[in-house]
Parts: structure tokens; sequence; C-alpha cells
């Protein structure tokens, strides 16, 4: 009797193999999961958080000690001073005690604050629980002896300790809807989302195009096309800040070449600020993407189209096809898989571009992208939550987004 043959990828072998590669695939997981997916799960629990950036810190008792009357002889009275204050003006802490060692020879007045004791040199009091804003200032009335005076460690040198239990609101239960509110109220995200989709997508076709039609140039052999290919590359490696600021210098409407230039040429009366008005400022910073990110998009389309078979252009020329023809009927369908892959990426990483924009112009007349609203509501106006929402909204646009291009333009595509 013939003994049956386990399926493939059903026997001890497959299954030890699978192990295998998933032990072997688990240090990218886990990297992904660090780098990327719980960030990404800060954010949206933020985004859901009545926190500014003052609250990021969890609440605390700040404290300020000092011996006021400058005694200067035994027996001299002065006054053991502790100031001190919740850092938080809406957070409570609870269980406040203030712990302090005394430098000897300071003997107190009268009767101690009742929720206060001194054992020796050992000072404790018990505060209770502090509301948001809550400050308060005990003071001690005490004689100096000479002990003290001949010493040289002096009581604000000392480092009281303050403990208390307070929640931060990252961890609290308070959630709120009102970030999101404050992100779609109005016309304003209207108009930030209509810039964000300008530049996103004409930035995007831009640098294909260009891209395509440089590597349509230099799809042939001629002398100094190694040296021309690697200028094509100049703008996407050079540092961003350093080609950004040579743009501003180029078209300032002071000192820009590109001014002086259109005015001597008689094109304009006056100075065009370039980088300074609406929409002109919108198209530049645009302009501006194109021709940075357009070398990206012309490696990977010339590297394509040096591997189409040339065997197919010989039998059309001899057809008698015009290069036009050519390119619209041969090249172009042979090159649809990596522009759609092109476009995929190039549109995602325009969306979520913010240096570029914040160089050129901060985000003012009329540039001011989703992601710069980001920065603008985290850091300039110090709500940590609103910018949150704002960078899930992003999310959730480029989510939709990516859904879309594999459902169909994907699907068309072949890929």
């Amino acid at each position: 009797m013939s003994q049956a043959i386990p399926p493939t990828g059903t026997g001890p072998l497959a299954r030890r193999e699978a192990r295998l590669a998933w032990s072997l695939l688990f240090p990218t997981l886990f990297a992904v999961a660090a780098v990327v997916v719980l960030p990404l799960l800060a954010v949206f629990w933020i985004s859901f958080k009545p926190v500014e950036l003052g609250d990021l810190r969890a609440p605390e008792v700040v404290i300020r000690e000092d011996l006021r009357g400058k005694p200067e002889t035994a027996g001299d009275e002065a006054t053991v001073r502790y100031r001190l204050r919740n850092s938080s003006q809406d957070q409570s802490i609870a269980g406040v005690t203030l712990t302090d060692t005394w430098p000897d020879g300071l003997t107190v007045i009268g009767d101690l604050d009742p929720r206060c004791t001194l054992d020796g040199a050992d000072f404790f009091c018990d505060l209770g629980d502090w509301e948001g804003g809550y400050s308060e200032r005990l003071e001690i009335p005490v004689t100096v002896s000479a002990d003290f005076l001949a010493q040289e460690t002096d009581i604000e040198e000392t480092d009281p300790v303050m403990t208390g239990r307070a929640q931060s609101v990252l961890t609290s239960g308070n959630f709120t809807l009102e970030n999101f509110a404050r992100v779609f109220d109005g016309e304003e995200f209207l108009s930030v989302f209509g810039v964000t989709l300008f530049y996103t997508v004409f930035g995007t076709i831009g640098a294909l195009v260009m891209g395509l039609f440089a590597a349509q140039l230099l799809n042939h052999s001629f002398k100094g096309q190694g040296l021309l290919r690697g200028l094509y590359l100049f703008p996407y490696v050079a540092p961003v800040i350093a080609v950004a600021f040579a743009w501003i210098l180029l078209f300032d409407p002071f000192s820009g070449s590109a001014n002086a230039l259109l005015v001597q040429m008689g094109v304009t009366e006056q100075s065009i600020n370039f980088f300074g008005q609406k929409p002109l400022a919108l198209i530049m910073v645009t302009a501006f993407e194109v021709w940075r990110y357009f070398p990206l998009s012309f490696l990977f389309i010339l590297a394509r189209m040096q591997s189409i078979d040339s065997d197919m252009y010989e039998a059309a020329e001899m057809d008698g096809t015009s290069p036009f023809q050519q390119f619209w009927y041969l090249s172009l369908p042979m090159l649809l898989g990596i522009l759609s892959v092109l476009f995929l990426l190039r549109f995602i990483w325009t969306f979520n571009k913010f240096d570029d924009i914040f160089l050129l112009t901060g985000g003012n007349a009329g540039t001011r992208t989703l992601t710069v609203n980001v920065y603008e509501q985290a850091f300039a106006l110090s709500n940590i939550g609103a910018g949150a929402a704002v960078a899930v909204v992003v999310f959730g646009c480029l989510l939709i987004f990516s859904v879309f291009f594999f459902k169909f333009i994907s699907r068309e595509e072949g890929l």
C-alpha cells in the first residue's frame, strides 16, 4: 500500500520553514510597531484629550525656601519661609507633603502650624489636597544661635522634598471631541484643505510629467550623458534649507535676480513679491515642489525606459510611425505601472510635506497646508490636542486615498 504524501506546505518541513520565516520577520515587525504603530496610536489618543503644551508634564508642587530677617548675632529673630504653588492651573494634586532638614541652631518661636511637626532638625508638613492654581506660604518664626551663624550651610541650601499624587491629563479618563470641532469649525478647514489638495495634486503630477520629460530626453546615448544625469539629481540631493533659501534670494522683491531681470525686460514695472502674495505664493511653492522632487521620478522612469525592448521601436519606425506615436502607443503603456507607483508615493509624501513650505513662506500668503496647521496648532497656539486632531485628519485623508488607489487605479494598471 502506497503511503499518502501530505500536500505541499502542510508537512513538518513546511511548518518549520514557516516558523523560521516568522522568526526572521519578527525584528522587522517589532521595529515597525515601535517606530510607526505606537506613535500613531499615541497621536490618536492625544487627539481626544484636552491637552495643551503645558499639560505634557504632570502637575507638581513648586517650592521656594528662604530665611527672612538677616540675623547677625545669636538670639536674633528670623522667619523660615516656604512659598509653594501648584504648577498646574487646572489639575489637582492629592496628599501634598513637605519634608525638610533644617540646619542646626534654629529654634521655633511659638506654636507651629497644626499641619506641621518638627522633630529635632526634621521638619514635616501634611498639606492635604490642592486644587489647580493653588498657592500658599508657610512662615515659621525662629531664633538663631551661635551654632547656626558659625556654620556655612544656609537654609536655602537644603533640599526640601515635596510629594503628592497627580494624574496627568494624558493618562486621565477625560476625553473630548472639542479638538475635532475646532478643526472642522468654519471655513478655515476648507481653505486649508483646498490649499493642501492644490499643492499635492499639482506638485505630484508636475513632478511626474517633468521627470517623464527629462527621462525621455536622456534616454539616448550622447557625449556628456552621465554628467547631465548627475546634474539632474542636484535638486533632490541638495540640502532643502540651502535650495529653499536660494529660491528666496532669487525671487526676493528687493534684491532678487528674477525681479531685476523682469523689470529690465519690461515684463513688469515694479518688483513682484513671489512668496508674499496670493495666489502667487502657492504657485511658487508648488513649482518648488515640482523642481525639487522630479529627479526621483526621472530615475525610476529612465530605468524602466531602458528595460523596454528596442526591437519594438525599430519595427514601429519601419511602419512609418512618428516619435510622438511611438511614445504614446509604445512607451507610455509600458510606463503606466511605474507611473502609478510613483504617483502613489509622491502623493503621500507631498501631502505630508512640511519643511519646504515652512522654509519658503512659513505657511503665510495662502500656503498653509494641513501639515503646517499641525505645527501651528500644536506649538504656535500650544494646543497639542488640536494639533494631534489635525494629524489624525491627515492620516484619514491618506488612508481614503490609498484605499481608493488600490481598489480602482491600481486595478486598471494590473498592480
